[in-house]
């Protein structure tokens, strides 16, 4: 079978101006270096290299539009958003966050239009993860440095930013990079050294997460355990293994952050404001449901939960942000979302099952690790608001780059000719007689 994609020559091989800059982007969005440190601040380095960026990509000679209907998904969710904002009586205190969510989209449009083969996905791909690694190592240092937060009564480690610095947004960023690993994992990326960094990626990313105290990413990091123990075909010893290293991992930490996880299932150990914080939840959720009884057709308006609530929080629950910050316009563009991950999924392990010599390749198990990320999405969404983050737009656009470049491959393997077969060299049963076909003889 080919291998690669339908492309030039000139394409396929050599310097890739603008996948390296959507991942220099992607370093500047998750970092956030301007955040760090103030003065790049003034001098507006995103937005610079964000203009510099689109202007490279106006002149840049391979651009193609990948058709999926995904795109309409995320268009009408684009029109929710907007519409919901221009309706709201607080549509100043949600523009903020609008701005944000587009830029997010430009993003998106630069990614499914300039990126079209396995190696410039693989690119892209990789350097998502390797950012993500710089960002927790970052992030650790200035942990030990003595840069955390005090909250619920503990000390808790947080990201260097501080739009997704929170440290339970934070440790959600860190949970939601996970299931990459896997992919890459499988695909065997990096050679000898791939497995060896990718193990070290897991344990710093488990040691960030145990640091910030989240409860909710703690769940979701062990929701991940279970899923790659469960997909193994040595789970048995796996699971051994985990349950071992699972306890003697909760003993090593300190002891506040020790009584702030068995709140999880005994919340009276803890402060009340933790038995808050968890109670708030499920608020968010009821809360969310009485706001969209209220304004049925485009809720409140994106970013405007806490005017239109009064509360000091935002809602910390995707299920109460999506219906009660955009209504049944955005529920509904949502839905469509999701949808269209699953069809695109399927598409792809479909075409998985007919190619298992090829199983194991990162168009493969690229899309099979979106689908746990989505997953995970949609779990922590229980006690998260991440409707506007990054993840469902970026993975998105992975899988619709993913998915065509499985397409190009049936295409590619329709085109061959079939093979012929010579009757001399295949001895007949007994009796038989192979006779030359038409036009053979």
């Amino acid at each position: 079978m080919l291998r690669g994609t339908i492309l030039p020559t000139s394409e396929y091989h050599g310097w890739h101006p603008m996948q390296w800059l959507l991942i220099g982007y992607m370093f500047l969005f998750i970092d956030r270096p301007f955040e760090v440190w103030p003065w790049l601040g003034d001098l507006h380095v995103e937005r610079i290299y964000m203009l510099f960026t689109l202007a490279v990509w106006a002149v840049y000679p391979n651009k193609r539009w990948l058709p999926n209907p995904q795109h309409a998904a995320y268009a009408a969710f684009a029109l929710a958003v907007a519409c919901c904002w221009i309706a709201s009586p607080w549509a100043d205190k949600g523009q903020n966050v609008v701005e944000d969510w587009f830029k997010i989209v430009v993003f998106y449009f630069l990614l499914v239009t300039t990126v079209h083969s396995e190696k410039q996905l693989k690119l892209v791909a990789v350097g998502f993860l390797a950012v993500m690694g710089f960002y927790l190592l970052h992030s650790f240092r200035e942990y030990l440095g003595g840069r955390f937060t005090y909250r619920m009564g503990i000390s808790r480690m947080i990201g260097v930013d501080t739009t997704l610095g929170d440290p339970n947004s934070f440790g959600a960023s860190i949970v939601f990079s996970l299931p990459l690993v896997a992919a890459f994992w499988k695909a065997n990326l990096g050679a000898k050294y791939g497995k060896p960094l990718l193990a070290g990626y897991v344990g710093l990313a488990s040691l960030c997460i145990l640091l910030t105290g989240s409860r909710s990413s703690l769940l979701g990091l062990l929701v991940w355990f279970l899923i790659i123990i469960w997909r193994t075909k040595y789970r048995t010893a796996a699971f051994a293994a985990f349950a071992l290293a699972a306890p003697l991992a909760f003993i090593a930490l300190p002891d506040e952050l020790q009584t702030r996880f068995e709140t999880i299932v005994n919340p009276e150990v803890g402060p009340k404001n933790a038995q808050e914080s968890g109670q708030g939840r499920l608020n968010g959720l009821l809360t969310g449901f009485d706001l969209w009884a209220s304004n049925p057709l485009t809720g409140i308006g994106p970013g405007a939960w806490r005017p239109a609530t009064g509360s000091s929080i935002e809602s910390h629950n995707l299920y109460g942000q999506l219906l009660g910050e955009t209504g049944t316009f955005g529920g509904l563009a949502f839905l469509a979302i999701l949808a269209c991950y699953w069809r695109n999924m399927r598409y792809v392990k479909r075409a998985r099952q007919d190619a298992p010599d090829e199983s194991n390749d990162l168009v493969y198990t690229l899309p099979a690790s979106i689908g746990v990320a989505v997953f995970l999405l949609l779990f922590m969404g229980n006690f998260g608001h991440n409707l506007f983050r990054f993840t469902w737009l970026w993975y998105g656009g992975f899988l619709i780059v993913a998915r065509h470049c499985v397409a190009v491959r049936i295409a590619e393997e329709a085109m061959e000719p079939a093979a012929e077969y010579d009757a001399e060299e295949v001895e007949p049963p007994r009796g038989w007689v192979f006779h030359p076909g038409h036009g053979m003889a």
